[in-house]
C-alpha cells in the first residue's frame, strides 16, 4: 500500500472528502440498496462506506497492517482489524459481500489480494471494487487518495477479475465532479454528478464494478498454506 492512513483519515474528515464519499456511496447504494442478514467485509479503507448497510448482521473493516500509520488508527467505524492483505485472518467462505475501496490500486500484490477475496467469499457472494479511472482527473491529482497507486481502465479491471475467477456483472461510475475546489460544491455536487454521468461517462473519477465468483471456472492454482494472524483488533 502506498497511501498513508493519516492522509486517508484527513481526506474523509474534510468537507471535500465528505462530499466525495457521498457521491461514491450513492453508487454503492444503487448496487446494494439493503443487505439484511448479510455479512459484509470492507477491505482497504472501506469504513466510511460500511454505514450504508446497518441492517447487515456483521460488518468488519480490515485495514492492511503495513499501510503507513495503520498502527495509529484512531476511532474506527465498527469492528476494525489490522492484518496482512495477502493472508486474510478469516475462514474460507465466511462473507456474503466484500467491498474493496482504496485497496486494489494500492495493493503490493493484486493477484494474491483477489485470490484471498475469492477465498473468503461464499459461493453466491458478491464483490464491489472501487478503483480510480486512469483517464479521469482524480487519478492525476495526488492530493486525494484516488490519485495514489495504479489506476485502471474498465477493460483492465474486468480482465483482471476474469483472470482471478470473478465475473463482472454490473458497472457504475462516480466522481464526475472535479477534485479541485470540491469542498465548495456542496449541494450542487449531485446535480453535477448527474450531468457527468450523461455527458461524459468515460471521464468518471472512479469505476464501481460488482462481480460474482465464477464457481464454474477452475479453482485458483498455486495456493499455499500460510499462517493467518490478526495483528490488532479494535472493538466497535
Amino acid at each position: 500500500m502506498t497511501i498513508e492512513v493519516h492522509g486517508l483519515s484527513a481526506f474523509y474528515g474534510s468537507r471535500g472528502g465528505e462530499t466525495a464519499a457521498r457521491l461514491v456511496a450513492a453508487r454503492l447504494a444503487a448496487l446494494w440498496p439493503r443487505l439484511p442478514g448479510q455479512s459484509v467485509l470492507g477491505l482497504g479503507w472501506a469504513a466510511p462506506y460500511l454505514g450504508l448497510w446497518p441492517e447487515a448482521t456483521r460488518r468488519i473493516a480490515l485495514v492492511p497492517a503495513h499501510l503507513p500509520g495503520a498502527q495509529d488508527l484512531a476511532r474506527p467505524v465498527g469492528p476494525t482489524l489490522l492484518a496482512a492483505e495477502e493472508t486474510l485472518p478469516l475462514p474460507d467462505a465466511s462473507f456474503d459481500r466484500v467491498l474493496l475501496v482504496h485497496g486494489l490500486e494500492a495493493a503490493d500484490n493484486a493477484r494474491r489480494l483477489l485470490r484471498e477475496v475469492w477465498r473468503v467469499l461464499r459461493d453466491d457472494g458478491r464483490l464491489i471494487l472501487v478503483v480510480p479511472n486512469r483517464v479521469g482527473m482524480w487519478a492525476h491529482l495526488d492530493r486525494t487518495p484516488f490519485g495514489h497507486g495504479q489506476p485502471y481502465s474498465r477493460g483492465q479491471i474486468e480482465r483482471l477479475l476474469a483472470r482471478h475467477l470473478f465475473r463482472a456483472d454490473r458497472r457504475e461510475a462516480a466522481l464526475f465532479v472535479p477534485p479541485y475546489g470540491l469542498r465548495f460544491l456542496g449541494a450542487a455536487a449531485p446535480a453535477l454528478e448527474g450531468m457527468g454521468r450523461v455527458l461524459c461517462p468515460r471521464l468518471a473519477g472512479v469505476f464501481v464494478v460488482e462481480a460474482a465468483k465464477d464457481i464454474f471456472a477452475a479453482m485458483p492454482a498455486g495456493a499455499v498454506e500460510v499462517e493467518r494472524q490478526v495483528m490488532v483488533a479494535s472493538p466497535a
